[in-house]
């Protein structure tokens, strides 16, 4: 990875587009050039699909939760994430270190689903108990490229 993919990358984030034109104004670099550089990305595994961003409060998947997941299972903690992961409204599993074993994002449309999703937490074997968080307002959810400065990524990304 160089300069320019992680200017790319940096473009895509910001602009929340892969539109070689768009992302030409923004980067200077030749259109060509970025149609080259994106196939490449992709065929590396760093960009994975086109994006495409919905707004799940506007679908009616409003309803943020955080649940806790502790867990006393057998076998590797992956195949267990699977597990949870067959949750329907489950997004995100993070294995994690500490008092808590994974914790668990799930997009829902209402407190009803969200008594489903508890409920089938309780029943998957390995599950101890959860400790679930509504979010009440999301101040904001962005790409973790857009967390960082361009300096900041090209000195920690750029291959020298």
């Amino acid at each position: 990875m160089d300069d320019r993919d992680v200017r790319l990358l940096k473009a895509i984030a910001e602009l929340e587009t892969g539109s070689p034109e768009r992302l030409h104004e923004a980067t200077d670099i030749p259109i060509s050039t970025i149609h080259y550089r994106l196939n490449n990305l992709r065929e590396e595994g760093i960009i994975e699909n086109d994006r495409y961003d919905i707004d799940l409060e506007e679908l009616g998947l409003g309803v943020t939760v955080l649940i806790e997941v502790h867990a006393d299972y057998r076998g590797s903690y992956e195949t267990f994430a699977d597990r949870l992961l067959t949750v329907e409204g489950v997004t995100n599993v993070y294995f994690t270190m500490g008092e808590t074993d994974f914790i668990v994002i799930a997009r829902l449309s209402d407190s009803g689903m969200v008594e489903r999703l508890i409920a089938e937490f309780e029943q998957l074997e390995g599950v101890d108990r959860t400790d679930s968080t509504f979010v009440i307002s999301a101040i904001e959810e962005r790409d973790a490229l857009q967390s960082y400065s361009l300096e900041t990524l090209l000195e920690e990304l750029v291959e020298t």
